[in-house]
């Protein structure tokens, strides 16, 4: 049974977490992110520390404890360092483009593959092959690096396509020459 719903929450300093019903605002040197929490749950501030108390024992509430506390550990963290995702294109002729507020990828398609950065973003690009996103919500900077990625994913006979910074990919056997 998990108990991450039980952990106690330490604020950091230059994080300041209100809580106002069933709102959570997280403010720090980064940013600031909202949560709304749901109906069971209730979420206190004391003492410089985060409390997530459940009302019952209800396998559902349970879930939604552990979530909701790891949701409010995951602001406090994007607001203060933020998040990053490195990605990088492996193939003759797979790269990126970063240019203005979109990122241009050739990917083996007869066409440049163009997709919109989102406004809570930023992509910057060490090399033609490597790009790097990163932001203060954990989820977006993953969507975002998720749908990067699925554009073409990586293959298991050759290893191209693009993948996260350190993904192993496992390769198979091609066939076998006819003797």
């Amino acid at each position: 049974m998990s108990r991450i719903g039980n952990r106690i929450l330490t604020i950091s300093e230059g994080v300041e977490v209100n809580v106002d019903g069933k709102l959570v605002t997280v403010k720090g040197p980064k940013g600031e992110l909202t949560l709304t929490v749901k109906d069971p749950i209730k979420v206190e501030v004391k003492e410089g520390q985060v409390y997530t108390t459940r009302p019952n024992e209800l396998k559902t509430t349970k879930q939604l404890h552990g979530t909701t506390n790891s949701l409010i550990n995951n602001m406090m963290i994007g607001v203060k360092d933020g998040y990053t995702k490195d990605l990088e294109a492996i193939g003759v002729g797979y790269r990126f483009n970063v240019a203005g507020n979109k990122v241009g990828i050739t990917a083996g398609f007869s066409h440049p593959v163009e997709i919109e950065i989102p406004a809570d973003l930023k992509v910057s690009q060490s090399s033609n092959t490597e790009i790097s996103i990163s932001g203060i919500s954990k989820k977006s900077v993953a969507d975002f690096a998720a749908k990067i990625r699925g554009i073409r994913p990586p293959e298991p006979y050759k290893g191209k396509g693009i993948r996260y910074k350190g993904e192993f990919v496992r390769r198979k056997v091609g066939k076998k020459a006819a003797k």
